[in-house]
This record gives structure tokens, sequence and C-alpha cells, in this order.
């Protein structure tokens, strides 16, 4: 027994020890600083500022007699908050535990309240007695400075149970560049009594705050994007929702993005309350949280006519030739016809794109059937796939083509042949004759809808039917055409720095393929587009500009929607002679693209280069 005390005391005992204090050792991790977002001139977008944060400390509250309730039910009483809510933020998680609850430490203090009003931080201070084991302090918080400012493309912060209940992105470019924002956190290891109180610190590794991410937007071009696009969304009639993208031609980089309607991300600070969720999500007010410039699918009508061209050409299409342009052109039994039933003549392609004919493209697809060069063309413009911008959620369009129109039918077919046969009882009673059309159409689609018809590749090749784009990826198509040929992968971070400035790496557009389309015909399609707005289907909205300084190109679309007005496009970019910048925006529901997607383009570009008016809003000022 003396020999095995003697072995257990002295020749194991700090073993021992060790052992005994690592039983009652706890570990707690120390949040990073998170870094900020600047935009390309330094300009802060999305930054840290110091809020008073009221938190408890659990192992203290348990330590009292009623476990704290009387302290949580004053201090809910002197912020004006729910007990409830509370009490439920202090509680463990675990898998029994809906939210709220605490996932980090429990011996950590756990934030329950933030951006306290400075006269209730100081009665928790000044009456430790009602309030023990609660602090009051200032603590970073996320801090949008310019408001609701790029709000889709910054992202938001939202609690974490794998990072311990700590904020992570969760959207936009704070959920992309996480990995970079969010530092590196430090650690605290705390020796506890049996009763968990914290008897001393044992060992402590600060944290490293977050890197700065340097983007490519320009928050005064941003400023103008969004307050044109709210002006023609709210102008339109009935316009819902709209989006608009500014991209630089020549790089590949996003010089802004918007997106209405929008949002304050501050909404998200400290938890976002569930009656605000609602709101975000809730399609009645235009689902406001849906980033529209890269999540939005809309079909992009006479904007397409572009790749239209090129596919003409590249199958032996003469772009000088000259082509009937009828008020309709019959594919089978229907007829399928210009805007307005128009006969605008004998023309070339060049004057087909300026006045936007519809039925000389008819007439390429119809005779290009069964064949599929316009859709090869539409992938190689980049449509189809994601573009692989640095943000998380984008949409991947649609190019229709044969193979996809058998799984869609294979799809849908049980339904489709189910309503062949029983109608539509509910529309019937309404509208016998909508309900027999649709009939009709539903035991056509029944039979043969896994064919790609002659019809479908008439519809395709002005941008209608079941092809689908967002605004990005019409941008960057437009930049493509624009620069010679070049598709990029848009990029909207620019460097990352250090948090003592340092430059860590630079973030490059990545080249994602080549137009195959010769020089001449890019050339070719360029010119005309110059003439749209001097005297074309923009030259309406564009009446009066100086031209002279800034010759735009561009193209409108108005694609139909059943059910609904006109989705409103305009795509352009300038200087016409020497591509700089892209502008592309689409307001949902907005009419023609001559009416309220066009005269938002022409306010952003007087906006950009200080014309009308206006001040510059690029560095590079006013063309003279």
């Amino acid at each position: 027994m003396l020999g095995r005390l003697w072995q257990v005391q002295i020749l194991d005992g700090e073993r021992y020890t060790e052992a005994a204090v690592a039983d009652h050792v706890r570990h707690i991790a120390i949040p990073a600083v998170r870094g900020r977002i600047l935009d390309d001139r330094g300009r802060p977008l999305a930054r840290n500022r110091a809020a008073m944060t009221v938190s408890v400390d659990r192992v203290a509250l348990s330590r009292q007699p009623d476990h704290g309730r009387a302290t949580l039910r004053r201090l809910a009483g002197l912020l004006d908050r729910p007990y409830s809510e509370l009490a439920g933020r202090i509680r463990l998680c675990g898998p029994k535990v809906g939210k709220p609850c605490w996932a980090g430490s429990p011996y950590e203090p756990i934030p329950v309240a933030e951006g306290v009003a400075e006269r209730d931080a100081t009665q928790i201070a000044e009456r430790p007695e009602d309030f023990p084991g609660v602090t009051a302090e200032p603590r970073p918080v996320r801090d949008h400075p310019r408001g609701d400012l790029a709000a889709h493309v910054l992202g938001y912060l939202a609690p974490d149970e794998s990072s311990g209940g700590r904020p992570v992105g969760k959207d936009g470019l704070e959920a992309a560049y996480e990995a970079d924002l969010r530092g590196r956190p430090g650690s605290r290891d705390v020796v506890v009594d049996s009763a968990g109180q914290v008897l001393r610190t044992r060992r402590e590794q600060p944290a490293t705050p977050g890197a700065t991410l340097v983007t490519s937007i320009d928050a005064r071009v941003q400023a103008v994007v969004e307050k044109a696009l709210e002006r023609a969304v709210r102008k339109a009639r009935k316009a819902d929702s709209g989006a608009a993208v500014v991209l630089d031609a020549r790089t590949g980089r996003v010089a802004a993005m918007a997106s209405y309607p929008a949002y304050d991300p501050d909404v998200w600070t400290g938890g976002i309350e569930p009656a605000d969720y609602r709101r975000l999500i809730s399609a009645e007010r235009g689902s406001p949280l849906v980033s529209r410039a890269v999540q939005g699918q809309w079909p992009p009508a006479s904007t397409w006519k572009v790749v239209s061209t090129a596919a003409a050409a590249g199958s032996g299409y003469d772009l000088e030739g000259r082509y009937d342009c009828p008020g309709s052109y019959r594919i089978g039994g229907r007829a399928f016809r210009n805007f307005e039933g128009a006969d605008l003549g004998t023309m070339d392609l060049r004057r087909a794109l300026i006045v936007s004919c519809d039925t000389i493209f008819y007439r390429f697809a119809h005779e290009l059937w069964p064949r599929e060069p316009m859709q090869r063309m539409a992938r190689d413009f980049g449509f189809g796939v994601r573009t692989g911008v640095d943000l998380p959620g984008e949409a991947a369009g649609r190019v229709p083509d044969r193979a996809w129109k058998r799984r869609q039918w294979e799809q849908t077919k049980d339904r489709t042949c189910r309503d062949a046969r029983e109608g539509y009882p509910g529309t019937a009673r309404t509208d016998p004759a909508r309900a027999a059309y649709l009939k009709a159409i539903a035991a056509e689609n029944c039979a043969h809808g896994y064919l790609w018809s002659a019809g479908d590749a008439a519809n395709f090749s002005i941008g209608q039917g079941d092809v689908l784009v967002t605004p990005l990826q019409l941008a960057r198509a437009y930049a493509a055409l624009a620069n010679g040929g070049t598709l990029f992968s848009p990029r909207l971070g620019k460097e990352v720095r250090g948090p003592d400035g340092t430059l860590i790496r630079t973030i490059t557009p990545p080249v994602a393929g080549r137009l195959p389309v010769p020089a001449r015909t890019l050339a070719y399609v360029r010119r005309a587009l110059a003439e749209v707005p001097k005297s074309g289907t923009a030259a309406t909205a564009f009446s009066g500009f100086p031209l002279g300084k800034l010759p735009v190109a561009g193209k409108t679309g108005t694609a139909e929607a059943y059910g609904a007005e006109d989705t409103s496009w305009f795509a352009s970019f300038a200087p016409a002679d020497d591509p700089r910048y892209v502008v592309v925006a689409v307001i949902s529901q907005g009419g023609s693209g001559g009416d309220a997607a066009a005269p938002a383009v022409r306010e952003i570009w007087a906006g950009m280069y200080g014309l009308e008016g206006k001040k510059p809003a690029l560095p590079e000022g006013s063309r003279s």
C-alpha cells in the first residue's frame, strides 16, 4: 500500500494532476473580427461597428436559487423583450431543442440583445445585484454604411450551429468569401470547478482578424443603377420587379449589379425577426430576398437576335443579302407575326436588327430546322449554363432543344394527357373559349409534345418560347460581342488584403471561352446595334440623348408573357466605337423594351458619364 501510494503521489503524480485538471478544463472559442468589404475605390460597403451588446453568463444563472428566472424577467422588462425570447437564446442547442438556442460553449457569455440603448446598458452595469451574471459591453456587429446599397451583392450574416452559433455569410459576397472574411478564431482554455464556476484561465490564443475584400463594384455607379431601376419599375404601370447589370466588357468585372425590390441588410443584425423574414420571401411583396440579376430568369426576346444573326451567318446566310420582312410568316398551319403585324419590306440583316424584324428570323429558323445551329451558337455565347460568377445561388437559364423537349414531355405527360381528357372545368365556367383552346393544346402536347417542331425553332430564333436567360448571362454575352469574342466568367471580388492592408491575392475573371464567330460578323452586328438608339426600336427612348458624346449601341426586347404584361429588356454597350462597359436592364411586366428598360439604361449611361446635367459617377468623368 505504501509503495502504491508513493507511485501515485510521487512517481505518477504529475500525470494524475494533469488528468484531473483536464477533466475540469473547458475550451472557449474567441471569435475573430470580420473583415470589411470595400468598393473598388476603397469605400466601405460592409464593415463592423461597436454596438452595445447584453450577454448572459449561463453558469452564473444556473447557480442562482431559481436558476436565474427572476434575473431574466427583470432583464426582459428592462430591454422590453419577451421573457421567452431571452430564455430561448440561452438554451443549449441539441437534438430535441428547437431554435432559438445557443450552439456555442456554455462557459462563455451568451449574447441575447444587440444595439442596446446606452441608458439600459448603464442600468445593468450600475445594478449588479439586480442583474447577476449579466453584462453589457460594446461588441463588433456588421454595419452597412450605405444602407441598402448593393444588398443582394453583399448578402447577409446569420447564426450557424456548425460555427458555435456565430454569424457566418449566408448569401452574396459574405457567403462566397466567407473563408477570407471570417478570420481565424482564437481560443481560451479555462479551469472550472465542479459547479462549473470559472477559476482561472489556463491558456489563451488571440483571434486573427478577417481579411478585407476589395470588390469591382463602384458605389457611385451602383447608386445610379439602383435609382434608375427603381424609377423604371415604379413608372411602369404593372411592373413588379427588375434587375440591372453593369459589366466591364474588357475585363469581365462587375461594376454594378442591382435587383428590385431591395431590402436593408441590417435587418439580419442580431438575428432576424420571423415577421421580417416572411416579408423578405413573400411573393406578394415581390420576394425582396431574391437577387434577380443572377437568379431571375426570363425569355430574352429580341435581345437574342444577336445570337440568331451569328448562327445564320455561320450557316451560310449573307450578311449583306436582301430579305423580305412580311407582316407574318407561315409555318404549317400557324402564322408567326411581326410585332403588331407590320410589313417592313425588304432589307439586309443590319436593318433587320435595327427595326427588329421577326419574320426574317422565323424564316431562317424554319429553313435550318430540324438542325440546331442556333442552339449551338446560344451555348457558345454562354447561355444554358451558369456564368460562374462569385455569388451563390446562380441560375443556369435554359437553352431548349430536341433532347430537352423530350425530357420535359416525359416529366409532364401524365398531367398533360389528363388535362386533354378532362379539360379545364374551372376555366370553362368563366371562359369557355379559353378552356377549349387549352384542352386542344393539351391534346396536341399529349400526343406530340416530345417533338421539337419548326414552330419551336421559330420561337427560339427571336428569344421567345421556352428559352430563359438571367440578366448577368445576357450582359456577359453582350460583353463578348463588344470585346471581340472573349467570354468571361464575371467576378465581383477584385482583391483580398490582410488586416494590415498587404495584398494576399488578386482575383482575375477567368476566360470561359471564345465566340466561334468571325470578327467581321461581330463588327457587323456592333455597327447595326449602334443605329438602334438613333433610328431603331430605342430611338424614342434615346431622343435628345447626346449620342455624339457617348455613342450607345443596344438592342430592345419585348418578351410576351401569358396572363401578364410583357417583359421589357434593353441590352447595350458603350462607347459603340470602342466598347468599355455593358449595361443590361430588365423590367418584369414593364411593357415593350423601348418603354421601360431602354429609358432606365439611358439614365444609367447618363449617370455613369455625367451627361444630361448629371455628375459623373465614373472616375474617368464626363466625355467631352
